[in-house]
């Protein structure tokens, strides 16, 4: 089939990849424009952008493609059979989703209705969902409401966070996306329960911030679903610290307030939470440095047990 791709993050990779090597004709690519990106914010092109340059595919970036005539009037000449979408990152207008015979296609990494939104992944993760699944649907006007035409239901594993599990939906996803083109002119499009929806709006930096307060079993959560970003952070002597591995640990613990360190070994750094739940942070990311262990942070000297995590102002 013809096909024009609509796609931005590494997470559409698996799915433009699968198309080529089925023999699909990627006619053009459109992709987000190159973003400051890093601590020196340096223009950065998306991972879609990348792969079409490295395959020789022809692609775009309008800024606002709801805006951008030039877009429209490239696509039309590419005449796609279908158009297909993963993790763009702008809203289509209708004058693309429905210029295809076969309209457009979006995978989405959950199982609609539930967590329509930019971040399904991460809110399954944070909610302490079991269960996931990723939905190839027709897109229409509204956000992640259009018809669905095939869904498969993925186990979250217990340790998994955010980018392992996004990448397995996105492989899976590619192989979903094969199996509706291939039938795409008999299967039959299922209406969403929308009674049922539920969302999952792009997180903020500031979701991130840690409450010690909360039991560990919710902190754990959020450092797998918040890795990469926004990051689970809290504070240690007024500077922010991100969490980037750990576990709820169990066992005889002294009594502590919720946020107090309570032992410190190799295995890393014990924080009492939120009703006698205690945490075990293994490695961290120090503001402005790189990623270590939570022990070779603590041989800094200023981490000792009987400190406490969480407050945004250097004790005077």
């Amino acid at each position: 089939m013809r096909i024009v791709f609509f796609g931005s993050p590494a997470t559409a990779l698996p799915a433009l990849n699968a198309l080529l090597s089925a023999g699909h004709q990627v006619q053009l690519v459109i992709t987000q424009p190159d973003r400051p990106a890093g601590r020196g914010q340096k223009l950065t092109p998306s991972a879609v952008k990348v792969y079409a340059e490295n395959h020789g595919l022809p692609y775009l970036q309008p800024e606002k493609i709801r805006k951008d005539e030039k877009t429209l009037e490239l696509i039309r000449e590419a005449s796609p059979d279908v158009n297909v979408v993963v993790a763009y990152g702008q809203i289509i207008p209708a004058s693309i989703i429905y210029l295809p015979p076969w309209k457009s296609l979006n995978i989405h990494f959950s199982l609609l209705p539930k967590y329509r939104g930019a971040a399904p992944v991460q809110w399954a993760i944070l909610n302490g969902d079991r269960f996931t699944g990723v939905t190839i649907f027709q897109l229409n006007e509204k956000m992640d409401e259009g018809p669905i035409l095939t869904q498969e239901m993925v186990e979250i594993l217990p340790r998994e966070k955010a980018p392992e599990l996004e990448t397995r939906l996105a492989h899976i996803g590619a192989r979903l996306l094969l199996q509706t083109l291939e039938n795409i002119s008999r299967l039959e499009l299922r209406e969403q329960d929308h009674s049922q929806a539920t969302y999952a709006p792009k997180l903020t930096k500031d979701q991130g911030k840690i409450d010690w307060q909360e039991p560990a079993e919710v902190i754990d959560r959020k450092v797998r679903a918040f890795v990469g970003w926004p990051g689970a952070f809290t504070y240690f002597q007024g500077q922010r610290l991100e969490i980037t591995n750990g576990q709820v640990t169990q066992g005889v613990m002294p009594e502590a307030r919720p946020g107090e360190i309570i032992q410190i070994d190799k295995s890393g750094i014990y924080v009492c939470c939120g009703r006698r739940s205690f945490y075990l942070i293994e490695k961290v990311k120090p503001e402005g440095k790189k990623e270590m262990s939570a022990y070779a942070f603590s041989l800094g000297g200023k981490v000792k047990v009987g400190t406490a995590l969480g407050s945004e102002f250097p004790k005077k």
